[in-house]
């Protein structure tokens, strides 16, 4: 199950083959958070990820990638996209969501809402507002997707009102959002954004840092870790 082109360590053990962008620090902070040993693989863009042996892991050529050998039923498991990778991770061990249908919920809803929005228009208001700027006829990119992160930093500032964390407790929700928050400054977005008017938003993100197991996972797999 593991890439042949990609040398493991410790087969024993968790294998994540990533790149520290959004996508991959979430996985990165959750195994950090959960204490899970595992072995980090600092995958690059390009030629890594459309070699067929990854390609045979993810057939969409994207990170980040989990392969755990002692799966269901101890049999080795493979798994994609980070959002699943989340929801498997807390499933196994029982930590960072809640083990009740009803909490479960809650906290899925908030990493599809980061799936399926905040993810895909942070992207791209980072990729008009920073890269593409000029290289379009008009600004209508740059006014479509900067409205649109706006509207999405109000709904988490409303959904925190009160709250520590994005549900009731810290779960792989805050997990899979704030790290695309954190892009924001990548993407030098923020006074576009008028970021620091999302009052419970900046608070959080500042709490969310401040973890240690936080601080680990953003700059994991590390240079030198990969391929």
């Amino acid at each position: 199950m593991f890439p042949s082109n990609i040398p493991v360590q410790n087969p024993d053990i968790i294998q994540l083959y990533s790149i520290p962008t959004p996508n991959g620090q979430k996985i990165s902070i959750a195994l950090e958070e959960l204490g899970i040993p595992y072995e980090a693989h600092r995958m690059s863009f390009g030629a890594s990820l459309s070699h067929p042996e990854y390609r045979k892991l993810s057939p969409n050529g994207k990170i980040p990638t989990l392969v755990d050998p002692i799966g269901p039923g101890e049999k080795p498991l493979l798994v994609m996209e980070s959002g699943a990778i989340l929801h498997y991770l807390a499933r196994k061990t029982g930590k960072l969501m809640p083990s009740d249908a009803a909490g479960e919920n809650q906290v899925l809803q908030w990493v599809l809402f980061q799936v399926g929005h905040v993810g895909p228009m942070f992207g791209q208001f980072g990729h008009f507002f920073k890269f593409a700027k000029d290289k379009t006829s008009d600004a209508y990119g740059v006014n479509r997707y900067t409205a649109e992160a706006k509207r999405l930093l109000g709904v988490m500032d409303k959904q925190l009102e009160g709250r520590e964390w994005i549900v009731d407790s810290f779960s792989i929700a805050d997990i899979a959002l704030v790290p695309w928050i954190n892009a924001l400054d990548f993407y030098e977005g923020k006074e576009a954004l008028d970021y620091s008017s999302f009052k419970n938003v900046v608070a959080w993100v500042e709490r969310f840092n401040a973890r240690p197991a936080v601080q680990r996972g953003q700059s994991i797999p590390a240079e030198g870790q990969g391929v």
